[in-house]
């Protein structure tokens, strides 16, 4: 190996193992709100119908300090996303309640005038009954978020992962470019089934595992690209580009105001649509080497790769983001960059000052922040 590529190979570690002393900001985008994420802390903002802006934050554990090992580049990757859910599905269900509670408000406000104006007393409007928060209320939550992330980790393997390998098995066995089928005469409709995706031996695994993940990768763009036509969904869009509009005026040392966040760029490298691109393409290249012919064990490793996978991306995105990395990483992120033209979308004033908050509240509990 020349001098030339080990310098440069122990230049890109030693920038990979110093990140984690920068203050990364991330965020995410939830119903008429925005969630800030610190390494220390993170903070919800919502805004109610009544303009008001609603906050809570809390400090985050940092599992790399009870577990050193977690610490490390690619693992620290699987433990954050993982955290990374658990606190989408929090802020997630923290902006219905509050979306919840002021639309209870208006009815209320609703029901005081049909009571004072004559003309209206005799309207069968509903009330709203608001129950108080009790232990009972407090753990059907957590088991709903429980619940929610392991619809999603289902919901996901079995639309980017099972339905993609299947679905290609399929194509490749009638286009000609696996081992013909043997189906005796006369075989029932469910025994062809099995044939078709019970084993896999195509004539090129390259080429099998670049269709399948093309095919897993145009599933996610079309899901994408089918929800950014509803009207709430583009609600969610823009608030998803005030927060990256926000986290560029920190990092390029603005002051936190609207006026300096809305000349912010609103497509950010460190996005979760970027990360989620960055998956599909690592996942092409690591499944390449899975060469098993039975079905059941090539979705059993491929399973089993995924956190080995967001690992790599994590890392990928986190590099990505600094001002050295060089065009290889660019071009790796450039497809995610691009797909944020849909899933980001331009933010108005009154949507820049709710992720503004967010991320003041969240960094008022970072101690870097804090000593500063």
């Amino acid at each position: 190996m020349s001098k030339y590529l080990k310098s440069k190979i122990l230049r890109l570690l030693q920038t990979i193992l110093s990140v984690e002393r920068d203050l990364i900001v991330g965020g995410q985008a939830v119903m008429e709100g925005v969630m800030m994420r610190t390494p220390s802390a993170y903070a919800i903002a919502c805004r109610r119908q009544d303009g008001q802006i609603v906050t809570t934050a809390e400090k985050l554990p940092k599992w790399s300090e009870k577990y050193r090992f977690l610490g490390l580049p690619i693992l620290r990757g699987g433990a954050t996303l993982i955290q990374s859910m658990a606190l989408g599905i929090k802020a997630l269900n923290f902006s219905a309640q509050i979306y919840e509670e002021s639309r209870g408000s208006e009815d209320k406000t609703l029901d005081a005038a049909i009571i004072d104006d004559p003309g209206l007393r005799n309207n069968n409007s509903p009330k709203t009954s608001h129950a108080a928060p009790d232990k009972s209320r407090n753990m059907g939550k957590q088991a709903g978020a429980i619940g929610s992330i392991i619809f999603a980790i289902a919901f996901n393997i079995i639309l980017f992962i099972v339905a993609p390998l299947i679905l290609t098995n399929i194509a490749f066995i009638y286009l000609g470019l696996a081992e013909p089928l043997v189906i005796p005469a006369g075989s029932a409709w469910y025994e062809t089934l099995k044939a078709l995706i019970w084993e896999i031996k195509p004539h090129s695994w390259v080429a099998f595992n670049l269709a399948d993940g093309l095919l897993r990768t145009v599933f996610f763009v079309l899901m994408i690209f089918s929800m950014s036509w509803l009207s709430d969904i583009r609600r969610v869009f823009e608030y998803h580009g005030a927060e990256h509009k926000t986290v560029f005026a920190w990092e390029n040392g603005c002051l936190l105001n609207v006026e300096n966040a809305k000349n912010q760029p609103r497509r950010h490298p460190r996005c979760g649509t970027s990360f989620l691109m960055v998956v599909m393409i690592v996942a092409i290249i690591l499944f390449s080497v899975i060469k098993f012919d039975a079905l059941w064990l090539n979705l059993v490793v491929r399973i089993a790769l995924m956190p080995l996978v967001a690992g790599i991306s994590y890392e990928i995105i986190r590099y990505s983001a600094k001002k050295e990395s060089g065009a290889f990483f660019r071009i790796i992120t450039a497809p995610g960059i691009w797909l944020q033209k849909i899933t980001t979308q331009e933010p108005d004033g009154k949507q820049l000052e709710v992720a503004i908050a967010a991320l003041n509240a969240s960094l008022e509990l970072e101690p870097a922040v804090a000593k500063a």
